[in-house]
């Protein structure tokens, strides 16, 4: 690759062929700032906040489309510049409801800081504004367009990320909005939920659906006993919404925290993890041993069981039946622990802390009622549970450190947590599978081939002299080309683990928003493999690290549901699918 040298404020920097001026300045340690750039994602200048001046050019260029070439001479806060993106920054707020106290991004809105930033007082261009449209029909995601920039991030995200193409711009000139296809709600289109567009915008034109109300309803009800469970990726969050560096674990804090806040119970959803690798194991062992439905599909992760019931059922006998594991400890809290401490279960009122905004739709499932209650009766995502402990009044970063309630459900394993990274599920399943299969106690129990940030892993597992081949992806797009070979009858693996959101549940669409500065700029080690390393140091602390080896599964199995895959473990613990429409209204 070419060497390309120019100067950016009078600083000599060198920069490779083909970059833009922002990939540059980016380099070199200049901040210019974006609205509409997300690196690999959207690059399409139109919010006109990355402007800057070039020596010889007749007009301001945007930072995020120019490239650079040789000898090139760029002034990246120049009177000129900065008059330019204030002048942008004034005509994005003139469209925008300015109800920025009660907004759900406020002090961690992009067009705020870059206001403020830019010493952005007042607003001179007044007048109409673009007719507003409000969603919040579904059950995960919130869509306002007048709080829209139309900076297409969530549109690209949507397309690139997951391959789906939800989203577009409709109308044109000042009535152009965001919206799914011909201005539909979210519920009535073929979305995901996953929420990889709300952790991409910049603004508040898209939230999750809050249910922190119906949680400290139940809270104040004397007839309810409220439980809570937090998945794993949660402990990899939290902190970050209290000021914390990224990817410090906050298990501790976070059990002390919610059992301040009132809950009766508080549990770990790590104990629902090792408990579906109990049954997703013995499922595959059997698929395996007796000519099941092979390669078999992990079914963890709501947001890829919804993509594929809209986009190929053909392939939904693939899918594991097991239950994710916040809806089989729902499901277990509303029959064994309530048979165990005499609760009827109709009041029970049971809450995930979750990674995920697509969580909050598959607790309606019907088919995930097979207790004769609903599994889950709230979701919170990781910001949820944040906003939770603020409005308590609770000093999160004082409290001591507290274990989850140790009764029934209290224990968990090291291979439980890693559940939230990308192949961490089909690590935790080759742990207890293989362990079962050999007969003897693994000595070695980390399946390095499992880890990391590709798009697709795959390797070749040995299984008591039985030589498997799994595949590990996260997102669709990487997913597709493995579903095709599925569908065309020349897939050669067995076991494939498939998770909505890239990089899996540490990058949730309900975990905290990381600014697009981070998320374009140098940070060493990216977000999300800080929040994946805090994962694996809390599974490299535990002192069991195989799901079958937590005494209180096996309890579980000796006292109440015999073994996995029984009846009664079939009837709480799996579940069914079905093919959806795209279009509900036509």
């Amino acid at each position: 690759m070419a060497i390309v040298n120019l100067k950016i404020n009078n600083i000599d920097v060198q920069a490779e062929s083909g970059m833009t001026i922002l990939d540059a300045a980016t380099n070199a340690g200049i901040n210019i700032p974006t609205l509409c750039y997300l690196k690999d994602i959207n690059k399409s200048g139109s919010c006109r906040v990355c402007l800057v001046e070039v020596a010889r050019a007749r007009t301001l260029l945007s930072a995020c489309t120019t490239p650079v070439s040789e000898g090139m001479v760029v002034y990246t806060h120049s009177a000129r510049a900065l008059k330019g993106r204030r002048n942008s920054v004034e005509l994005l707020l003139s469209n925008h409801s300015k109800n920025c106290l009660s907004c759900v991004r406020n002090q961690n809105c992009e067009l705020q800081r870059i206001a403020e930033e830019l010493g952005v007082r007042e607003t001179r261009f007044e007048g109409d504004k673009t007719e507003r449209h409000y969603d919040d029909f579904s059950y995960g995601i919130v869509r306002d367009t007048s709080k829209c920039i139309l900076c297409e991030r969530c549109i690209q995200t949507c397309r690139k990320v997951q391959g789906l193409g939800v989203l577009g711009l409709e109308n044109r000139g000042f009535k152009t909005i965001m919206a799914p296809v011909y201005n539909l709600s979210f519920k009535d289109v073929n979305c995901m939920q996953c929420g990889q567009c709300v952790i991409n915008c910049p603004v508040g034109a898209l939230s999750e659906k809050e249910d922190i109300d119906k949680v400290i309803e139940a809270l104040n009800d004397p007839s309810k006993t409220v439980i809570v469970q937090t998945a794993p990726a949660v402990r990899a969050g939290l902190g970050e919404e209290f000021g914390l560096p990224i990817g410090t674990g906050v298990t501790g804090k976070m059990a002390a925290a919610l059992r301040r806040c009132g809950f009766d119970r508080v549990y770990d959803t790590n104990f629902g993890a090792d408990l579906t690798i109990m049954e997703e194991g013995n499922e595959l062992l059997e698929r395996v041993t007796h000519g099941g439905c092979l390669p078999m599909f992990t079914s963890c992760s709501p947001g890829w069981i919804r993509y594929i019931e809209f986009e190929y059922p053909e392939l939904l006998p693939h899918l594991s039946t097991s239950k994710s594991p916040h809806m089989m400890l729902g499901a277990m809290l509303k029959s064994h622990w309530a048979e165990r401490n005499g609760v009827d279960p109709k009041d029970i009122f049971v809450v995930s802390i979750m990674p995920c905004i697509a969580k909050k739709s598959e607790i309606q499932r019907p088919e995930c009622n097979t207790s004769g209650y609903q599994d889950v009766d709230a979701v919170l995502t990781t910001r949820e549970c944040a906003r939770l402990i603020k409005m308590f009044g609770i000093e999160f970063l004082e409290l001591p450190d507290e274990q989850f309630d140790q009764d029934l459900f209290g224990e968990y394993t090291g291979a439980a947590v890693i559940f939230g990274a990308t192949g961490g599920v089909m690590e935790a399943a080759l742990r207890t599978v293989k362990q079962q299969l050999d007969g003897t106690k693994l000595e070695k129990v980390d399946f390095e081939a499992c880890r990391g940030m590709a798009g697709v892993k795959e390797a070749e597992i040995d299984l008591n002299g039985t030589k498997i081949w799994i595949a590990i992806t996260s997102s669709m797009t990487a997913a597709k080309p493995l579903l095709e070979e599925v569908k065309a009858g020349t897939s050669k693996y067995t076991f494939i683990e498939v998770m909505g959101c890239p990089g899996g549940c540490i990058n949730g669409g309900g975990q905290p928003i990381v600014s697009s500065r981070i998320k374009n700029g140098k940070l060493g080690m990216g977000y999300k493999e800080l929040r994946m390393k805090a994962l694996y140091d809390e599974d490299l602390s535990r002192e069991l690290r195989v799901s079958s080896d937590n005494p209180q599964i096996q309890e579980l199995y000796r006292d109440y549901l015999g073994k996995p895959g029984s009846e009664l473990a079939e009837k709480l613990l799996h579940t069914s699918y079905s093919k959806k429409e795209r279009f509900n209204i036509f």
